[in-house]
């Protein structure tokens, strides 16, 4: 988490990760579809909108991922961004989600590039 020099936090990365049974293939881009759906309805229901750019390819560390951000608004005004980054090896899937307010967001890149290249799997 990182705050403000109030102490208000900013910007929020989380890592999860889940076991994967042994010859069950998962389909990421179904998950990360349902994770921006869950996402677009509850910013809906606070009041906000939301616009989620296309999945698209990237990566987690080592591993190839797929990733997606969408910019959060209320009325007109970008308040929030958030991207969520899914991959998956022979054990584990993996999603990386970072979120901050529109300016600490755009502020904090090179920051969460970092976090999510020492990222060791």
């Amino acid at each position: 988490m990182k705050h403000d020099e109030n102490g208000d936090p900013v910007l929020v990365m989380e890592l999860t990760t889940t076991a994967v049974e042994t010859g069950h293939e998962v389909n990421v881009q179904g998950v990360l579809l349902e994770m921006r759906k869950a996402i677009q309805k509850d910013f809906f229901q606070g009041g906000y909108q939301s616009a989620c750019n296309r999945i698209h390819p990237a990566t987690l560390s080592r591993l190839q991922a797929l990733e997606t951000t969408c910019t959060i608004t209320q009325n007109g005004r970008h308040v929030l961004s958030q991207t969520i980054v899914a991959a998956v090896d022979s054990e584990k899937a993996y999603v990386f989600s970072y979120a901050g307010q529109a300016e600490a967001y755009a502020a904090s890149q090179d920051e969460v590039q970092g976090v999510r290249n020492s990222l060791k799997f």
